[in-house]
């Protein structure tokens, strides 16, 4: 695939990550990015932003994210990488690691019930 000239979020030498509901449509994830037609700077902040400011451009980047028809798997990619910056999938980084958070939570539980589970079984 040649890359496309403009590629805001530069993600194209990642390898797509597809929903089940995508699988029948060609193409990597990124060339249906709303995005791509959308300036670069409203997803990444600019250095010494002030707060006021900051909420504002992620409020307006989060609403180019809730109309993006690929906004689950642009989210899963930043979760799998995980992009430390910007807005992606219509988080925040710092949404993004409480994300990362619960899931690592999640799975030290599921592992923790399942080892008990095993003891049980092998007790009885």
């Amino acid at each position: 695939m040649l890359p496309m000239p403009h590629q805001p979020l530069q993600v194209a030498a990642v390898p797509p990550q597809r929903s089940p509901a995508r699988e029948v449509q060609a193409g990597p994830w990124h060339t249906e990015a709303v995005c791509r037609r959308d300036e670069a700077g409203l997803f990444f902040a600019p250095s010494k932003e002030p707060t006021a400011a900051r909420l504002a451009r992620e409020e307006a980047a989060k609403r180019v994210c809730g109309r993006c028809p690929v906004m689950v798997d642009c989210r899963e990619h930043a979760l799998l990488q995980p992009e430390p910056y910007g807005v992606w999938g219509g988080l925040t980084a710092a949404e993004r690691r409480v994300v990362l958070a619960r899931r690592r939570r999640r799975e030290v539980e599921l592992r923790n019930a399942a080892s008990a589970a095993g003891r049980i079984a092998a007790a009885g």
